[in-house]
């Protein structure tokens, strides 16, 4: 591992020191010992455990629990108790909340060790990530680059190795895009899998786990089950890591290039991805282009999205919001135009494609598409303003591909490859049945043995 300088326990799997955890080989203490370390090596440069809460996790070990007493980090968009959390903006940059989110408490109840805050753009708007409370954060392959987001502090993080598993958010592609950016694994869940997003009847925004390969990914989710909520349900029987270790050997896959128009894709994106499919065809799988109406696709998530971004407003008072970059600002303008037939409207849309998916999905394992239509670019453009000779209109048009799991509450997972010509990474997304993250792992993992794409941690460059 010539690219990897940091300690030789950050350089594992979070399955394998798991594994030295239970028989006693490690203490939990060594693991965040090495965490601390690795964080040392790599911040401030890289910007991406923004917050650090170490004592506070030496605190809190629970050796005899699912995770044993894994550190973790958790995105500043979500409370952890007497740890500072901002959401990336300049109205909370000294907030300290008094409670935890119920998904941290369940996380600390598994045995996860919280030992910092990851970076995200301001209130999770964007998929690059940077505030006026920490600035941006670099792509550890290139940090110059996008790192992508908004859980893009997550992802940064994972892929140099200053934590096994990070707990990142997703609304708009944001555990999807920077897992493609950073070589890891992104998982967004079924609404009420891992608890609430922060308004606890949104089904667009939820919370889920990113790590550095599917197996660690699964044991994740699996830390991230219990959580109260109104839309929650109960865990499965059978662990999601268990799905993952008797993954079968080939699985069918319903491919949808450029998400049948619904967004553009550089070609060497399509190049990648298509390689890795006939890959898979080589090996055994079922792989078949397949169609789907996507007609107000993105209408309809631009309205819902809209709705969203009202009800932030109207929660949070002026001495916050003032402060709110002209994104969000011209988001919460598009709520003001909503009418009630727009939302209807909407509503109808998302309803024919989880039906219209619903349906493809009982002919394949999984659906794949784009995660996003071009590789990362310099971290100073907030968004891409063309992507394969479309021009965009704003930073919504560049993550188009991640719409469809949100509106209809489909599992979704973003794999890495492989590299793009410019030696960046790149991923593929994947999408499962209804609450099916088990059969989505499993088919992920299928896939993962399949390429046999090297995500070990680096060394930033």
């Amino acid at each position: 591992m010539a690219n990897f300088t940091g300690p030789a326990l950050c350089a594992l799997t979070a399955v394998e020191v798991r594994a030295l955890l239970k028989f006693g080989e490690i203490s939990p203490q060594d693991l965040l010992d090495a965490s601390e370390t690795r964080i040392g090596q790599t911040e401030p440069r890289q910007n991406a455990m923004v917050t650090q809460c170490f004592p506070r996790a030496r605190a809190r070990i629970k050796p005899d629990t699912l995770l044993c007493g894994i550190p973790i980090g958790v995105k500043d968009l979500t409370d952890v108790e007497n740890v500072r959390t901002t959401y990336g903006t300049l109205g909370f940059k000294d907030h300290v909340p008094n409670e935890s989110d119920p998904l941290v408490l369940a996380m600390e109840q598994n045995g996860a060790l919280v030992v910092g805050k990851t970076n995200t753009p301001e209130m999770g708007a964007g998929a690059n990530t940077f505030n006026e409370v920490f600035g941006p954060t670099g792509n550890p392959h290139n940090l110059a680059l996008n790192a992508g987001g908004s859980s893009g502090g997550a992802a940064s993080g994972l892929a140099t190795g200053q934590v096994w598993l990070s707990h990142g958010s997703d609304y708009g592609g944001s555990l999807r895009t920077p897992a493609a950016y950073c070589n890891v694994v992104g998982l967004r869940p079924s609404p009420g899998r891992a608890g609430g997003s922060g308004t606890v009847f949104d089904t667009l925004g939820v919370q889920g786990p990113m790590a550095r390969n599917v197996a660690d990914c699964a044991l994740f989710l699996d830390a991230m089950q219990g959580v109260e909520s109104p839309i929650g349900f109960p865990a499965p029987e059978t662990s999601f890591l268990t799905e993952v270790e008797t993954a079968p050997e080939t699985i069918r896959i319903g491919y949808m290039p450029d998400l049948c128009g619904h967004a553009p894709v550089e070609p060497d994106v399509s190049e990648i991805l298509a390689n890795a499919l006939h890959q898979a065809a080589k090996s055994g799988c079922t792989v078949e282009e397949v169609t789907l109406n996507t007609a107000n696709l993105d209408q309809a998530f631009r309205a819902i999205r809209a709705l969203g971004f009202a009800t932030t407003a109207l929660s949070l008072p002026e001495r916050v919001t003032r402060h709110f970059k002209a994104t969000i600002q011209g988001n919460a303008a598009d709520a003001e135009a909503l009418t009630a037939n727009d939302l209807a409207n909407a509503n109808l849309t998302r309803a024919r494609l989880y039906t219209d998916a619903a349906k493809l999905l009982t002919h394949f394992d999984i659906l794949a598409c784009p995660v996003v239509g071009l590789g990362p670019l310099k971290r100073e453009i907030e968004f891409p303003p063309m992507v394969n000779g479309v021009t965009s209109r704003d930073y919504l048009d560049w993550l188009g591909f991640s719409n469809l799991a949100t509106l209809t509450g489909l599992p979704a997972l973003s794999l890495p490859v492989g590299e793009l010509p410019n030696g960046m990474p790149m991923g593929i997304q994947l999408i499962g049945p209804n609450r099916g993250e088990a059969k989505l792992l499993a088919a992920a993992r299928s896939l993962e043995r399949i390429l046999s794409v090297n995500t070990r941690p680096i060394n930033p460059k």
